[in-house]
């Protein structure tokens, strides 16, 4: 089965493609949703990114703040690279169970940042970017999070730039708002099956 990386920045609507992609019948696996939700199914990745970030980032329940460690994350580039050093090889593990799982042509592998790290090029084929200005991606986020705008500009910039994703693209798929969607994706669909 081949994989398709589909990634972009925060607030490009790469979640609504893919869940274009599922409605088209491609089964898809969201690396963010499932970090989440490994911080309640795995105990030994809790307890090494508690490790790195402090008790801070637990919650009074026992359980991790997602606010919080997001708040550290976004403030300490070193530690955020620390804490993805774990929480990384967890959710590939994670997707390798549930690739084996599947069936079809490709299935597709969501994330914002997998892109940037080149030592898991090997589990991904082709990567599909979906590409939206920053205006755009800024009042999409804003809106969508209730977030300030230094906040939504703070979490951009720690992400690639635009060309920077589009130089490992094989599929730009433009959501500007102006370019129907679904015209661009039933080419790339037709390209990869």
């Amino acid at each position: 089965m081949k994989v398709l990386l589909c990634t972009g920045g925060i607030g490009s609507g790469k979640s609504f493609v893919v869940a274009m992609l599922r409605a088209m019948g491609c089964p898809a696996y969201d690396c963010d949703a499932r970090a989440k939700a490994l911080y309640d199914e795995d105990p030994q990745l809790l307890a090494e990114v508690v490790a790195l970030a402090g008790r801070d980032v637990l919650g009074a329940d026992g359980k991790l703040d997602r606010k919080a460690l997001a708040a550290s994350l976004f403030a300490d580039p070193a530690l955020r690279a620390q804490v993805e050093e774990k929480v990384h090889p967890a959710v590939i593990r994670d997707f390798s169970a549930w690739k084996a799982r599947q069936s079809g042509p490709f299935a597709v592998l969501e994330s914002a940042i997998l892109l940037e790290h080149p030592q898991y090029r090997d589990i991904y084929d082709k990567v599909l970017v979906v590409s939206a200005p920053d205006e755009i991606r800024l009042a999409r986020v804003m809106a969508r999070d209730g977030a300030p705008r230094e906040a939504v500009l703070q979490r951009m910039a720690s992400q690639w730039s635009e060309a920077q994703r589009r130089a490992k693209a094989d599929f730009i798929l433009e959501n500007d708002g102006e370019q129907p969607l679904l015209p661009q994706l039933n080419s790339i669909w037709k390209k990869l099956i």
